[in-house]
C-alpha cells in the first residue's frame, strides 16, 4: 500500500525549516502531529515531601529541556533564589544552550557533555566535592543513577515532572498509513487509549532500540527503524521507505 498519511506522536515542530515539512513537500504526503504523552509539573509541596531542600545543593545535573524548565519553575514556587555560584552540568550542547533562557550564560559555571550521559561523567567526576541535584522525570533511564553511583558522588534524584498519557479518544475512527514513535511511553499510550489496537496494514516507524523492543513486546511489526548508519534521523528513514513503497506501486 502506498503511503499517503503519517501520524507523528510528537508536537508539531515550531521551526519553519523542519525536515518534516520538507518531507511533506517532496513526497506529497500528509503528516499530522499529536503528542501521545505529555509532561506535567510536580508541585513544590510534593518535592518537599521528597525531602528536597534546594539550599542543600551546589550543582544541578540537567538531562533535558524539561528538567531546566521545571527546576526553575520549582525554584520560583519555593521562592528560592538560585545563587550565581551554582554549577550546571548539562548532558548536551542543546540542553546547555536552552539554559540561557534562565541564566546569563557567560556569568555561570556551566559544564557540557557531548550527547550521552556517560560522556558527562568525567566532568562530574572532576567536581566530586559538590552536592548534586538531579531534577528529573518519574521515568529515569538506569544509565543515569548507575553512572552517578559508580562515580561515588554526593547526589540526589528528585521527581520534578511526570510523563503522562494523553487522551487520544478523538482519533478512534481515524486511520494512518504510518504511525511514528520515539519512546516506549508512546507505545504504552497507544494501548492505553486503544486496548484493542490491531496493526493490520498500518506501518509502524520507531526511533531507538528501547522503542523497537517495546513495539515487539506488544506483538507489533516494526516497518521503519532509525537511527541507522544510512538513515540517522527519522525523517531520512521515512523518506527512504516512502520512496521505495510509493515507487513500487
Amino acid at each position: 500500500m502506498k503511503v499517503k498519511t503519517i501520524l507523528v506522536s510528537q508536537p508539531e515542530p515550531k521551526i519553519e525549516n523542519s525536515p518534516y515539512f520538507d518531507l511533506i513537500e517532496k513526497q506529497k504526503v500528509k503528516i499530522d502531529f499529536r503528542p501521545f504523552i505529555h509532561v506535567e509539573g510536580v508541585s513544590a509541596k510534593e518535592i518537599r515531601q521528597q525531602k528536597v531542600d534546594l539550599n542543600n545543593y551546589t550543582a544541578i545535573i540537567l538531562t533535558s529541556r524539561n528538567a531546566i524548565d521545571h527546576f526553575f519553575r520549582v525554584a520560583e514556587e519555593m521562592r528560592f533564589k538560585v545563587p550565581d555560584t551554582m554549577k550546571y552540568f548539562c548532558q548536551s550542547e542543546a540542553v546547555a544552550f536552552y539554559l540561557q533562557k534562565y541564566v546569563v550564560y557567560r556569568k555561570r559555571k556551566i559544564y557540557v557533555g557531548k550527547r550521552s550521559f556517560s560522556e558527562l561523567s568525567p566532568l562530574i567526576k572532576k567536581y566530586k566535592e559538590e552536592k548534586f541535584l538531579l531534577p528529573n522525570t518519574d521515568k529515569v533511564k538506569d544509565e543515569v543513577p548507575d553512572t552517578l553511583n559508580a562515580l561515588g558522588v554526593d547526589w540526589k534524584q528528585a521527581t520534578f515532572y511526570k510523563t503522562v498519557i494523553s487522551d487520544l479518544s478523538d482519533l478512534a475512527n481515524v486511520s494512518y498509513d504510518i504511525l511514528v514513535f520515539f519512546s516506549p511511553s508512546g507505545i504504552d499510550s497507544l494501548f492505553h487509549n486503544f486496548p484493542d489496537f490491531k496493526q493490520n496494514e498500518t506501518r509502524i516507524a520507531v526511533f531507538g532500540d528501547t522503542t523497537i523492543k517495546a513495539v515487539e513486546e506488544r506483538g507489533l511489526r516494526v516497518d521503519v527503524a532509525a537511527p541507522t548508519p544510512e538513515t540517522p534521523s527519522m525523517t531520512m528513514a521515512l523518506e527512504k521507505y516512502i520512496e521505495k513503497i510509493n515507487k513500487a506501486k
